[in-house]
């Protein structure tokens, strides 16, 4: 069996036992992360904006750091901690050049690590294609991993019209996975599309990196009705292969709907059916039963690979009164 049920929900880990054979979930006797144990970056422009709306939906005292050669990105900053890429009279930022931001990453390695030392999970948030989240993303996660951290990574990819800004990306994203557990990938352009299906700015699309974290905090942190703990995670994240993201919300009353709207959206261009990791989170409100988690969870699991080790996390959050949202997180997705 995989990770987390809380103890005092002992009849909720009898009813989730048969849930499928495929799915595992807590031990009740796995280990709890404490918050400072984890470590939430965001590296350049995008990758700030999505650990700040991360930093306040997390109600825990995890470590935020933000890392960035442009002082914008440190407005309304709060609690996080900020590591600036460069001197303070230096308005120019890294621009275009990765390798600029690559080489002032590496120069403050002295800087990073206080925050990397404690670490056991580095959650990292970043755009690739442009020049500090390109070059210091790989980097950062490499100092990560040298200090024995998992690192999981969430690298949204930029739009096909910017042709110039996917080929870096596309080449970057390679360093920036070697040196991760896992790496998510995220398609602005799969993202707006969903975002206008929603009647919503493209850049709101960052409430779904939002769920992902706040969600797997929460349940490393045994905050939820189902936990799971590091070494689950580690078990899902390793699986040699590509990853990506499936979003969707919809009524508790029409579970189909959920269904179809999660299947059908992957935030990257990649066939999921074989997926050999699956962490799934389901969120509803207060009428959510078991019933529907069990229903939700089974159907989902369904579409990926028959031998892929599920985890599930699930939580109710009183906000969402009626309404059930789902995020998975699937590893190991070969490119055939």
């Amino acid at each position: 069996m995989g990770s987390g049920c809380s103890s005092s929900l002992p009849a909720l880990c009898l009813n989730f036992v048969d849930l499928i054979a495929k799915v595992h979930l807590a031990s009740c006797e796995g280990h709890v992360m404490d918050a400072d144990q984890i470590l939430i970056a965001g590296v350049g422009g995008l990758g700030c904006a999505w650990a700040k709306g991360a930093k306040v939906r997390c109600s825990s005292e995890t470590d935020v750091l933000l890392i960035d050669a442009d002082d914008e990105s440190f407005v309304d900053a709060g609690s996080a901690h900020v590591l600036r890429l460069g001197h303070t009279l230096d308005s120019v930022g890294c621009a275009a050049l990765p390798p600029l931001a690559e080489q002032r990453m590496r120069g403050l390695a002295s800087r990073t690590r206080p925050f990397l030392e404690t670490a056991e999970l580095v959650i990292l948030v970043t755009g690739l294609g442009g020049g500090t989240g390109t070059g210091a993303s790989h980097e950062f996660a490499r100092q990560a991993k040298l200090h024995g951290a998992t690192v999981l990574s969430i690298a949204a990819l930029p739009f096909s019209q910017q042709p110039t800004r996917l080929k870096i990306a596309t080449t970057e994203l390679q360093r920036l996975e070697h040196h991760s557990d896992v790496c998510v990938q995220l398609s602005l352009e799969r993202l707006a599309r969903q975002a206008r299906t929603r009647g919503k700015d493209w850049s709101m699309g960052s409430e779904w990196v939002e769920d992902l974290v706040d969600g797997l905090v929460r349940t490393l942190l045994s905050m939820g009705l189902i936990n799971l703990d590091l070494m689950d995670l580690r078990a899902i994240v390793r699986q040699p292969g590509a990853s990506t993201m499936l979003v969707g919300s919809g009524h508790h009353d029409n579970l189909n709907e959920l269904f179809e709207a999660t299947i059908k959206a992957p935030l990257a261009p990649m066939n999921v059916g074989g997926a050999k990791g699956c962490l799934l989170q389901i969120e509803g409100g207060i009428g959510m039963t078991i019933g529907q988690v069990d229903e939700i969870a089974t159907a989902l699991t369904s579409a990926v690979d028959s031998e892929a080790q599920v985890i599930l996390g699930a939580r109710v959050t009183p906000e969402l009164e009626g309404v059930i949202r789902v995020v998975m997180l699937l590893s190991g997705i070969s490119d055939d």
